[in-house]
């Protein structure tokens, strides 16, 4: 263990003397490469416990290392710029100085096992390389093994340390175990395997010839540049030059150039070298360069593509040939575009013609191109070829622009439909489902409109296809609804064949046959609105009428969907008059009304402070189109319900009649119990107002009407609460009720 840390001790020394050895270092005078910067750590090993501290030191082959210096954890760049740093993180380390390319990478690991096997940083082709078996409590642990690949290494039983050669590495795995002492025995712990990070001693070398292009007779020096890391500045290389595969010179030497007196044609052939320790333990060679004697230069340079004709749709693929007609030897080829400094690609071979392919153009492709052609004597270029590329349009948009929120029947609306990409001239057409509205052409592309006028057959989906002949492309569905204002509405009566008289319910049907819903529905007698009625999913809509008096007069209705009101034409009902009996039975309910109206003024009157007056008619908080029954003005007279019974006829706007419950009458008796409610019209002076004729006909009198029921034998409690509760209820049903004192007034 002693002999392996002293072994390390008198690395770290030399590792201190790099300076000086690499200015005597062969291989190093004026290579014009940039070698690697070098990372150094301390202690020197590459796996450590969590909590420890690690040394990182960047070098070069400068002294000192120039500029700022740049430091790199898993590929992200850290702020830190100063030559060393301190890291307890796992993970990959790198660094690069102004005077240096990026290092190797350097694999760190920090671990909160309790065995851990560590191997010596750095280890080079060649070195030798030093692995400990440690625990975090080392007084705790015996008989340490050391394993590769999962077999034991024989001859290392419970050694503190082992020493293997990297060059038997061979990306093996390595691991340790030992026995740990506790406070119940012993237990063996197993370390994490390791692989251990092998750095090459120095890159292949790389041969120029100067000059690169030499003239028959003319000397000419090669050179074999390649560089070792500032650890290994001390290490020995020498060189050696070959001609396909004849040594140049006297063969191996300390100098990394070979001067050439003189060379001719036929010495044009393959150059390469090769360098290696003078211990023989690493060697490393060139890649082959071919060095060509006065050629012929070449000439007539001919740019031509595929498919021919310059004119290529995007995602194609385009061929770029250049030729030449003369010149001999090797050839370099290079295609450009015009406007571009950035040679597109290069291509040196022993032959007249090379091509290059761009796959899958683009729209930026597009433009002007040539190429050049060089074997000795400068570049020769070809004539400009124009290429253009035609784009397919893409997915078109469609947008509908109304003049509101909710298109109307007559509005007229932009249809813009509109592709993001696509070379001009771009036809677009417009259809409603799958029929065809028309087509716009858009000469410079992009969008292009169509306008449309509304009609009830409008609603659906629409969409939009655009085209430049390389391929139609259709839009998504946009759907449109055109809301559609209600048409006249027709009143109906049912039932329609018989007499209607006191106590029949009268079903008032009005219904629009066009309109979008929802619809409101208003419905009149003579000038008065008797209620109103929602038809949300359009059709028609009922109201039933019970009848206390005499229902002749004009009844009509008014539909409403918030686009305008709509009146139907006046239905006349003639009223027969009822029996004798019938007669006898309501005067007597409303002379046993009249008796007990002293009882109730008082609670009408109380009853009136807390009830809240309602305006008919007002906007709807749903948002259900409403409107003030008054709208309908002047409706026109259709046939009566039944002739015989003559009432004029007038065309005066309807009048909401003020309708106030007077009293509410129970006539204690048997099982023909009659239940009368009286009410009154009261007269105000707007009322007086707008009816004339009623004015005139009827000033200062009070209209009853009265409504009989017939109550349950078994049920007289119950029916005097629903008398209570239809007495609220008909307040609530009508507005601008007048106070009971004003009834009594009459």
């Amino acid at each position: 263990m002693r002999q392996t840390f002293l072994a390390l001790s008198e690395d770290k020394v030399t590792m201190h003397l790099w300076l000086l050895l690499l200015i005597l270092a062969p291989g190093r005078e004026q290579s014009g490469l940039a070698p690697k910067a070098f990372i150094h750590l301390t202690p020197p090993w590459s796996v450590n416990f969590n909590g420890e501290k690690v040394t990182l030191t960047c070098r070069d082959s400068n002294s000192p290392t120039r500029g700022d210096i740049s430091w790199y954890y898993n590929d992200n760049l850290l702020k830190e710029e100063s030559g060393e740093i301190q890291i307890m993180k796992t993970g990959y380390y790198k660094c690069k100085t102004k005077g240096s390319s990026l290092s190797d990478p350097v694999h760190v690991r920090f671990s909160s096992d309790w065995l851990i096997l560590q191997a010596s940083h750095p280890v080079f082709e060649g070195d030798y390389v030093y692995l400990r078996c440690r625990g975090r409590k080392e007084e705790d642990i015996s008989e340490k093994i050391y394993y590769k690949d999962g077999e034991e290494l024989g001859g290392n039983y419970n050694s503190d340390s082992i020493t293997i050669n990297s060059d038997s590495l061979d990306n093996s795995k390595y691991h340790c175990t030992a026995s740990r002492r506790g406070f119940w025995g012993s237990r063996k712990e197993t370390s994490k395997p390791i692989q251990i990070q092998v750095q090459e001693l120095f890159p292949p070398p790389v041969l120029t010839a100067s000059p690169s292009q030499p003239i028959e007779g003319s000397p000419m020096t090669l050179k074999c540049e390649t560089w070792l890391p500032p650890e290994k500045s001390y290490i020995q290389l020498q060189f050696c030059f070959f001609r396909e595969d004849q040594a140049l010179g006297s063969g191996w030497s300390s100098s990394s150039g070979l001067q050439i007196p003189a060379i001719w044609s036929e010495d044009s052939r393959s150059y390469w070298c090769q360098a290696e320790t003078v211990t023989h333990s690493t060697m490393k060679r060139s890649l082959k360069s071919q060095i060509r004697v006065q050629r012929v230069p070449v000439s007539d340079v001919n740019l031509e593509i595929q498919p021919p004709g310059g004119k290529l749709i995007e995602g194609e693929n385009l061929v770029l040939i250049c030729s030449v007609t003369k010149g001999t030897g090797t050839i370099t080829f290079s295609w450009h575009r015009e406007g571009t400094i950035r040679i597109l690609e290069k291509k040196t071979q022993r032959s007249l013609s090379a091509e290059l392919q761009i796959p899958t153009v683009k729209e930026s492709d597009a433009g002007r191109y040539y190429c050049a052609a060089d074997n000795i004597h400068g570049p020769i270029l070809s004539t400009l070829i124009t290429i253009t590329v035609r784009i397919p349009v893409s997915r078109p948009v469609l947008t509908i622009r109304a003049p509101r929120a909710q298109a109307v029947v007559g509005d007229v609306v932009e249809l813009r439909c509109e592709a993001w990409r696509g070379s001009p001239p771009i036809l677009y057409q417009f259809y409603h489902e799958v029929a065809t509205l028309g087509s716009s052409s858009a000469p410079s592309g992009r969008a292009a409109s169509f306008n449309l006028s509304l009609t009830a057959d409008h609603s659906g989906n629409y969409s939009c296809e655009a085209d430049n002949g390389l391929g139609a492309q259709h839009s998504d569905k946009v759907i449109l609804s055109v809301t559609v204002p209600v048409s006249r509405p027709v009143l109906t009566l049912n039932p329609a064949g018989t007499q209607p008289v006191v106590g029949d319910v009268l079903e008032l049907r009005c219904e629009a046959q066009r309109g979008s819903p929802p619809i409101l529905y208003w419905f009149y007698h003579d000038n008065v609105a008797l209620g109103k009625s929602l038809a949300p999913f359009g059709g028609g809509a009922s109201f039933n009428l019970f009848l206390m008096a005499q229902p002749s007069g004009n009844y009509f209705c008014g539909a409403n969907n918030g686009l305008g009101v709509q009146c139907s034409e006046v239905v006349r009902l003639n009223f027969t008059v009822p029996s004798r009996s019938k007669i006898i039975l309501i005067t007597v309910g409303v002379i046993s009304g009249l008796l007990i109206i002293l009882v109730l003024a008082a609670t009408a009157a109380l009853v009136c402070k807390f009830k809240t007056q309602r305006k008919s008619g007002g906007l709807s908080a749903t948002g259900i189109p409403s409107y003030s029954p008054n709208e309908c003005q002047g409706p026109s007279l259709s046939k009566p319900f039944r002739t015989g019974t003559q009432e004029p006829t007038h065309s005066e706007p309807p009048v909401l009649m003020d309708l106030q419950p007077v009293y509410s009458n129970v006539n204690p008796g048997d099982s023909g119990l009659v239940y009368s409610e009286i009410w009154s019209i009261q007269r105000t002076k707007e009322n007086l107002a707008n009816s004339p004729r009623m004015h005139q006909e009827h000033e200062g009198l009070t209209v009853i009407y009265s409504e009989l029921k017939k109550s349950h034998p078994d049920d007289s409690a119950s029916q005097a609460r629903s008398s209570d509760r239809a007495h609220d209820d008909d307040r609530e049903n009508y507005e601008n009720v007048p106070c009971a004192s004003s009834a009594l007034g009459h």
